[in-house]
């Protein structure tokens, strides 16, 4: 008899920041602690994220082709594959090759986090040839996380900051017809409340559109998306279906937020995760998933 009972291994391809809980600093102890080896594939290493007012920003990307070769020597074997912010459209074709090559088909899962901008503009650093090879790469995905400015910028249409739900859900199948099975859109304004905030996604297996409103919070804290995806990953590697994955990962940013908000504190330091970890074991409160019309 043969018992499968090993822990399953996520390969993340995040880079490094010493200080600031974003990036792998963020995958690694969300996804350890739903249980999940994490193997890193570091794409730099930084001081501190880039929203600091200075960092120094070492570059691996030739690095990165080294330690996938000695993988397939070694002929390694990942569940799933779990990518963020990538320094240049060199890493993304580098990290799609990879992806192509090592992944078993119907068996391994691909994340894709299209780390591009925000607020409409395209973060610092980040090229049109870059947006272009992001989305070659979201083809290989299975569930993709874009928030607002990325979801527009992927489908190449021209940013709204309001949009109905009828169009929503057009685009967000429009982006599933590009590849990827499962579309989460985040930050998702709604309408007549600034309070709250929404999460919708779509899943091109059963043609299914959920939504997921929480409080917005007026504090921006840097890794919520890095931290956001990780808990996404893992519970669906756990065998949750997607509302309830949505509802346990806005949840957890929400008690994230919570358990930061009341100390002084700088922010770039990203919310307090150490006192929140242990919450990632408990079964959901409430469920605030609905289905959308």
């Amino acid at each position: 008899m043969h018992i499968q009972n090993q822990v399953k291994k996520v390969v993340a391809v995040h880079d490094l920041s010493g200080v600031g809980r974003v990036s792998l600093m963020a995958v690694i102890p969300i996804l350890s602690s739903m249980g999940f080896q994490v193997c890193p594939l570091p794409t730099a290493v930084l001081s501190t994220h880039t929203q600091y007012p200075t960092f120094s920003f070492l570059d691996l990307t030739d690095e990165m082709t080294r330690i996938i070769e000695n993988w397939e020597k070694l002929n390694m074997r990942f569940d799933t594959f779990y990518t963020g912010y990538l320094g240049s459209p060199r890493q993304a074709r580098i990290v799609g090759e990879f992806i192509a090559k090592f992944r078993r088909p119907d068996q391994d899962l691909v994340v894709v986090d299209p780390v591009l901008g925000d607020n409409g503009k395209l973060y610092t650093g980040i090229s049109e040839e870059m947006v272009t090879e992001m989305r070659h790469l979201i083809r290989y995905a299975d569930i993709i996380t874009p928030n607002m400015t990325e979801l527009f910028r992927l489908l190449d249409k021209p940013y709204q900051s309001a949009v109905s739900d009828k169009e929503l859900k057009l685009y967000l199948k429009d982006l599933s017809e590009a590849g990827p099975e499962i579309v989460i859109v985040t930050s998702v304004p709604v309408a007549d409340n600034p309070h709250m905030t929404s999460v919708y996604a779509y899943n091109r297996n059963g043609n299914k559109y959920w939504k997921v409103t929480c409080p917005y919070l007026p504090a921006h804290y840097p890794g919520t998306g890095d931290t956001f995806t990780s808990v996404i990953t893992g519970s669906l590697m756990q065998g949750d279906s997607l509302p309830i994955a949505l509802d346990r990962a806005t949840q957890f940013i929400l008690q994230g937020i919570r358990a930061t908000f009341g100390y002084e504190y700088n922010n770039l330091e990203g919310i307090m995760l150490e006192k929140v970890l242990h919450n990632l074991d408990m079964p959901i409160q409430i469920c605030s998933y609905e289905l959308v019309e």
